[in-house]
């Protein structure tokens, strides 16, 4: 994604369902009801121009076409996050949950935050599928990860064997994904630079930075902050009810947190910048868990400046 830097004046909400979208058109000229088809939403696309900007929400993968038929039509959408929909409606005191609504508060957020707001990019073929590698790798690990713990249960002998077989098994479909994920980032000279450029920081190595190039593609293309809060670790203020007051951290990219998270254990240690701070941060009364995700944070806005500065380099060369 990158971010906006024209100045739109129509507006258009579109709330995503698995067969139908709501449409508000700002201009009150084209909104209604369509199928979420390629056709029908290509048809939409010619009723608006260079003038408009899109917003909709992420709904599990239903909004994909309108995402492609929106790109391929030169306009500009973005794809927001569902929790920030609900804290701008919820800021006007509504209550009412209709899909018209949702499609009104879309309009209304992508027209009073659109220098914010950063466009929709379509990923390459490759990033697609090392995303669905990458993705399906953790589904396994997972169920590993439950198999194992069940092995440790008492009274289970029965079973053992057939836990035993089967997390053998599960290896052995883990191993050949990631033979597969490293195949693909070989191949590609985009993935595989940055994944260089990754692995060069302490505390990230192959398997942190294939989630990041699988789950955060915008590396590299959006400012330090977006970059925390696009990753969840960007801090919130929480002083009610609290004598001293603190900050914690919401929302975000789940996947990509739980690879920051051990990156950030290992970096602690290893990097030689982030060690001091860490150590900086436990001395001053900071809880362990507060200050991994502090270093979380501070990791993910570095890997973002790096890789940043590595596409200048590759676009001047």
């Amino acid at each position: 994604m990158t971010k906006v830097k024209e100045t739109f004046t129509r507006f258009v909400g579109l709330d995503v369902g698995k067969k139908t979208i709501l449409v508000h058109d700002s201009y009150g000229q084209h909104s209604g009801s369509v199928d979420n088809t390629k056709v029908t939403l290509a048809a939409l696309c010619k009723l608006f121009g260079a003038d408009t900007l899109a917003v909709c929400e992420a709904t599990g993968g239903y909004e994909a076409l309108l995402l492609q038929a929106f790109t391929r039509a030169g306009l500009a959408i973005h794809r927001a996050d569902a929790c920030k929909i609900k804290a701008f409606i919820r800021s006007f005191g509504t209550l009412g949950k209709t899909d018209e609504l949702d499609a009104l508060a879309l309009a209304r957020y992508a027209e009073e935050r659109q220098a914010k707001l950063p466009l929709w990019v379509p990923p390459s073929n490759s990033r697609k599928t090392l995303q669905a590698l990458v993705l399906r790798r953790d589904e396994l690990v997972a169920i590993r990860t439950a198999e194992r713990n069940r092995l440790q249960a008492p009274d289970n002998q029965p079973v053992r064997a057939s836990v035993r077989a089967l997390i053998h098994y599960l290896q052995r479909q883990i191993s050949a994904l990631e033979k597969k994920i490293n195949s693909l980032i070989e191949t590609s000279t985009s993935l595989r630079q940055n994944r260089e450029t990754m692995m060069s920081v302490p505390g990230i190595g192959p398997v942190t930075a294939a989630h990041l190039l699988a789950l955060m593609p915008e590396l590299g293309s959006l400012t330090r902050r977006q970059v925390a809060s696009l990753a969840g670790l960007a801090p919130h203020p929480k002083d009610s009810g609290s004598k001293n007051g603190y900050r914690n951290v919401r929302g975000g990219r789940t996947q990509v947190k739980r690879a920051l998270f051990m990156a950030a254990l290992s970096a602690s240690k290893a990097h030689p910048i982030l060690k001091t701070s860490y150590r900086t941060l436990i001395q001053r009364g900071k809880k362990p868990i507060v200050a991994i995700t502090v270093i979380m944070r501070r990791l993910i806005v570095i890997l973002n400046a790096k890789i940043r500065d590595q596409n200048k380099l590759n676009s001047l060369s």
